[in-house]
């Protein structure tokens, strides 16, 4: 099972994305600069995806209204109007992450909604939505069962939704053995840069690690198998695939080939995908 941590508020968590968006410390350019956008869609594609991103992200059909639960600094919610779904809305806990998203999307000359959203506590009516989007969000709320409820709730009937939350991985699930491991490699450069990150493979405890990801302020981040994940899922969806990415090659010290990232991003990923079926 995830590791238990200590109860952490929904307000910390609020407090901590409104103090440190997405990516802010670890772009050369001022938040909310084109060029600070433009470094993280390249990070995006070129880190979390290998070269091109997932189309299994995106429905097929255009004519749905589109929720990008989570939104942040508006990665995906650009994605989504760059693909002309029939509307999209953008909503996120952090008032500040949701000004960035905004200036995004007015760079790019597209179009969408935004809303300051509690995951756990939305205020959309029932049925409001035909697709949610929620990426990298619920391993970082307190009551991750309420968020998942909350958008089986939004979603009308039959509605599809992705979600996806950190994996707890062969080198997370033997981290006890490879501590030392990991601590030689932190020695030698490996790791993240930015947001007190430095020295996160120094840690003694998994759980630590995971949630100094995002940061060393960051109140809470929780990593899950397929299996403890989808029993949070399955009183509300029907699993229709499962799918795993994310390799953050930029934590090594060198770049690395192509071909190489893409093997790493298939077997030694620390992301795990559910596309789903509202019940």
């Amino acid at each position: 099972m995830p590791t238990k941590i200590d109860p952490v508020s929904i307000e910390s968590v609020k407090s901590f994305w409104d103090s440190q968006p997405l990516f802010t410390g670890e772009s050369y350019h001022g938040a909310g600069t084109k060029e600070f956008f433009e470094d993280h869609t390249k990070t995006y594609l070129e880190d979390v995806f290998p070269g091109l991103i997932d189309e299994r992200f995106f429905p097929r059909s255009k004519e749905l209204s589109v929720l990008d639960l989570g939104c942040g600094i508006g990665f995906w919610t650009e994605q989504f109007c760059k693909r002309d779904y029939k509307s999209v809305t953008g909503a996120d806990l952090s008032l500040r992450s949701l000004e960035l998203a905004r200036e995004r999307i007015g760079m790019a000359g597209l179009k969408a909604n935004f809303r300051n959203e509690n995951a756990e506590l939305l205020s959309f009516a029932d049925a409001s939505f035909d697709h949610v989007n929620c990426l990298g969000v619920v391993h970082h709320t307190p009551h991750p069962e309420r968020a998942v409820a909350e958008i089986a709730r939004v979603l009308k009937p039959g509605a599809s939704a992705t979600i996806s939350v950190y994996y707890r991985n062969i080198l997370l699930r033997n981290f006890s053995k490879l501590k030392g491991v990991f601590l030689l490699l932190s020695k030698f450069g490996v790791g993240l840069k930015g947001r007190g990150r430095e020295t996160m493979l120094a840690e003694n405890a998994e759980s630590e690690i995971v949630r100094l990801y995002d940061g060393s302020d960051n109140p809470l981040g929780i990593a899950y198998s397929r299996s403890e994940f989808e029993v949070i899922l399955k009183q509300h969806y029907k699993v229709e695939e499962v799918f795993y990415h994310f390799f953050p090659k930029r934590a090594l010290w060198h770049d690395m080939p192509r071909s190489l990232h893409r093997l790493l991003d298939q077997k030694l990923l620390f992301m795990i995908c559910f596309r789903l079926k509202k019940l």
